[in-house]
């Protein structure tokens, strides 16, 4: 697929890590931001990569944030949302019809509506809050296919992220291929423009951000990493070598919104994941960002 232009977002040798506002050192916050999501990544034996944004405070804190890694799953949270913004309220609750040739492996809500077909509301329900891959290749059907989907993005600025395949073949992973790529900052970015910026109607904000705080998979990740009584609206995702990821808007109590991006991957093919390093490295990162 052409479209790969990238903003010069594509990956340091080095690990790059930063937190940026205003403390009395820096330079030394940074240290210790680096320091400690460089123990995470090791304690677990796999790259890591962060973006966390206090939209509040215009803090940040960032390692490997322009670093690329397979976004799996995370991608359908954006779909979801560009489908949001073109799509009038009848085309919504417009049934879209498919047949059991259609399903993928892992389809646990489109499986169960072959006969009668879904709403294209429900398929994105099914796509982020459940993962449905079925209901995710249905949504990128309605876009004019994953290059339909880049040149959205690409529309709101996103020079980064890349769309080339369906599911399940975009969660191959393979180590320095670019297909279905992104940067955590990338990802995190848009996420912000779509829930809390101006891309959507304000109808449609509160739509998606109903969706994705009603996600159903990402218990163990960056929700498992944020104090009690916050409010987290998410889009998790694996793939090959060990690939985990989870992205989302994280509400403090009391707070302004925090974004929140954490990828992962391992260097062998058929390594495992570990649930516990999403949840370790958003701790890690929301107490550099206080």
């Amino acid at each position: 697929m052409s479209g790969c232009a990238g903003s010069g977002d594509t990956g340091p040798a080095r690990p790059s890590s930063s937190t940026a506002s205003t403390p009395a050192d820096p330079d030394a916050s940074r240290d210790r931001a680096a320091k400690a999501l460089a123990q995470v990544e090791r304690r677990y034996h796999s790259r890591l990569g962060v973006y966390m944004l206090d939209t509040g405070t215009g803090r940040t804190v960032t390692y490997r944030a322009g670093e690329r890694f397979a976004h799996a799953s995370t991608f359908k949270a954006l779909a979801a949302a560009v489908l949001l913004k073109r799509s009038t309220d009848d085309e919504l609750n417009r049934v879209i019809n498919y047949r059991a040739s259609d399903l993928e492996d892992y389809a646990p809500i489109t499986k169960r509506h072959v006969g009668e077909g879904m709403t294209l509301r429900d398929l994105i329900k099914a796509a982020v809050q459940y993962s449905d891959n079925t209901a995710a290749n249905l949504l990128l059907d309605r876009l004019g296919g994953p290059a339909g989907l880049q040149k959205a993005l690409r529309g709101m600025g996103d020079r980064t992220t890349r769309t080339d395949r369906t599911e399940p073949t975009l969660n191959e992973a393979k180590p320095g291929d670019p297909r279905d790529t992104s940067t955590p900052r990338a990802l995190g970015t848009d996420l912000r423009r779509f829930v809390l910026g101006d891309v959507l109607p304000e109808g449609r904000r509160q739509l998606l951000t109903h969706v994705l705080r009603g996600n159903t998979t990402g218990g163990p990740y960056i929700r498992a990493g944020v104090p009690s009584g916050w409010k987290v609206g998410d889009k998790t995702g694996n793939g090959g070598y060990g690939t985990r990821n989870d992205i989302a808007i994280v509400w403090p109590a009391g707070g302004s919104p925090i974004v929140v991006a954490v990828l992962s991957d391992r260097g062998s093919k058929d390594a495992a994941s570990d649930d516990a390093l999403i949840r370790d490295a958003t701790k890690t990162g929301l107490a550099a960002l206080r």
